[in-house]
């Protein structure tokens, strides 16, 4: 299935201990359908020190589901995104409410 949301997107949380922030795609799991969004879902990590660098506490963003998030629109409300046929037969991706298509 293609993906509704892609690397880049901005979104908005719907649940979770973030609900309400908004942030930008950085990366995209489609076989987990999980995402990860800058500034969203920050965990910490204990990190051993190895050659590479020093060990300590790193806090970082963590995967979200992606049922958990939608896409941000141009005034700043959330809405999904579907597909729509265009007339020389290829398919882009449309804002639910609104109706309109998004740049890819």
């Amino acid at each position: 299935m293609a993906a509704k949301l892609k690397k880049g997107d901005e979104v908005i949380v719907l649940t979770g201990k973030d609900k309400g922030k908004s942030g930008e795609i950085v990366k995209v799991f489609p076989a987990k359908d999980r995402i990860v969004v800058s500034g969203i879902n920050k965990v910490k990590r204990h990190t051993k020190p190895s050659a590479m660098g020093q060990g300590g506490i790193e806090e970082k963003e963590a995967a979200i589901h992606i049922s958990n998030v939608a896409y941000k629109t141009d005034d700043g409300k959330a809405s999904h995104i579907g597909f729509k046929k265009l007339k020389d037969g290829s398919t882009a991706r449309v804002i639910k409410k609104t109706k309109e298509t998004v740049s890819e």
